[in-house]
């Protein structure tokens, strides 16, 4: 039975208990490990394999399978995504300066294409399977797999033999952080993840950029544009206005992101004063209550981007009107918190709606830190609740810098013409790096036709 069947079959029974449980809410007499009897892949006899379906906080829905031979002790782990596949793809880049980067740990899935330019040496992507495992542990099993067959390489190519030996020494010299290196993963399902070890601050040694896949990137996971004639036929001139798509609700059927229960999603075009249309989105789960609201430009890409900052100083400040794009990061200086387009979404709240959705979100999940640093970790998200909470009374002043290179976001200014004194807006031209996020230096809007 495949994971949407059993969802479906568990869904119409009614019990509406999640396939993919957080294992904090489970009773201590519950066991949320699956047994079943396996061949082995490497004697023939049956061995057992074991299945863990389980959500890691910020990342996703997982499957995690171990088998286990007890004729011939083989051993296998592997991860598998449960989920739905990410819009994007990721590249994450990690400069590896001292041991503690080796003890990073590190989630990765079977389409994560791992490379270390400074041995020109690159794991290609689908060539593993997807696992939960360090820095250290993916040198190790490159060495491994390099030395399996190194006695018959000896016998029959001895030359061949040679240079892999002296390759394995070089990644065996990565061990010891002589000098530092940078390791790349690029994973086109979006889902590869790195632990940050500063906690909640920003990780100066690592940058994560997102990037659209390319269709050939979609094929290859089996995402294909349906070619569907009645819905790519155009509508006809005239047939509705602005203002009726304005006044309208429309609603279309969605699965709940939590339980993947089908649900219907409220739409609804709107136009904010002074500013653009933006088109407001609303999901209600009647299976396990799970909710979410998200904003949308209605128009393109603006020419330039948008930096606001706003110092939020009391009460008349959190009832300020803040509209966050998907492409939009935020900042609050004072708290060292970096917030990333994808984390909060895009949203249509207040200044004080947006604080608090940043505390709900802390508050729920739990970031991806190492089993050493629990203690430590715990200590410092519970002195940033604490500041959080100080910011929401009006006894700790902050600034609130939004940063949208898609110039889709938007703050009210309580000044009847232009900003007040405690906003600024600032207007910027996009690097080529950002262009190439929104995918615009792709973008072909002259003698497209020729193609």
């Amino acid at each position: 039975m495949s994971i949407s069947q059993a969802q479906e079959s568990e869904n119409k029974s009614g019990r509406g208990e999640p396939i993919f449980q957080d294992l904090k809410e489970l009773d201590e007499d519950q066991s949320p490990v699956t047994i079943i009897d396996s061949l082995c892949m490497q004697c023939g006899k049956n061995g057992l394999t074991k299945l863990l379906l389980t959500k890691i906080p910020h990342y996703k829905d997982i499957i995690l399978m171990s088998f286990e031979c007890e004729n011939c002790g083989f051993t296998n782990n592997e991860l598998q995504n449960g989920g739905k596949i990410n819009e994007k793809g990721v590249r994450i880049k990690l400069e590896v300066v001292d041991k503690k980067d080796l003890n990073r740990q590190v989630v990765k899935s079977d389409y994560t294409s791992v490379a270390i330019p400074k041995l020109n040496f690159e794991i290609p992507s689908q060539s593993q399977k997807g696992e939960i495992t360090t820095l250290e542990g993916i040198i190790d099993r490159s060495i491994t797999g390099l030395e399996q067959d190194q006695p018959r390489r000896r016998e029959e190519n001895p030359e061949t033999a040679a240079e892999i030996e002296l390759f394995i020494s070089k990644l065996q010299s990565l061990k010891t952080i002589d000098e530092p290196f940078t390791i790349v993963f690029e994973d086109i399902t979006g889902e590869t993840h790195v632990e940050n070890l500063n906690g909640l601050r920003k990780d100066p040694q690592c940058s994560v950029i997102q990037f659209v896949r390319s269709e050939a990137e979609n094929k290859t996971l089996g995402i294909f544009e349906e070619n569907n004639d009645e819905l790519l036929k155009p509508m006809d001139p005239g047939s509705f206005t602005l203002e009726e798509l304005e006044g309208e609700v429309l609603t279309f059927p969605t699965n709940c992101p939590k339980c993947n229960t089908p649900c219907s999603t409220n739409m609804k075009m709107t136009n904010i004063p002074h500013f653009k249309e933006v088109v407001i989105m609303a999901t209600t789960c009647d299976q396990c209550g799970h909710k979410t609201n998200e904003v949308k430009s209605g128009c393109g890409i603006e020419s330039q981007g948008v930096r606001m900052k706003v110092k939020v100083n009391g009460k008349e400040d959190f009832s300020r009107d803040v509209l966050k794009s998907e492409t939009c990061s935020m900042e609050i200086p004072e708290l060292e918190l970096e917030v990333g387009p994808d984390a909060l979404g895009g949203r249509f709240t207040t200044v004080e709606g947006i604080i608090v959705a940043t505390k709900d979100q802390l508050l729920s999940n739990t970031s991806f830190f190492g089993d050493s640093a629990d203690k430590n970790v715990t200590k410092e998200m519970d002195k940033f609740l604490s500041k959080l909470d100080q910011v929401l009374d009006g006894t700790y002043p902050v600034t609130i810098v939004l940063d949208d290179p898609a110039g889709n976001s938007y703050i009210q200014s309580l000044a009847d013409i232009g900003c007040d004194d405690r906003l600024e807006i600032t207007k910027y031209e996009r690097s080529f790096q950002q262009n190439d996020e929104l995918g615009i230096n792709d973008m072909k809007v002259e003698n497209y036709e020729t193609d």
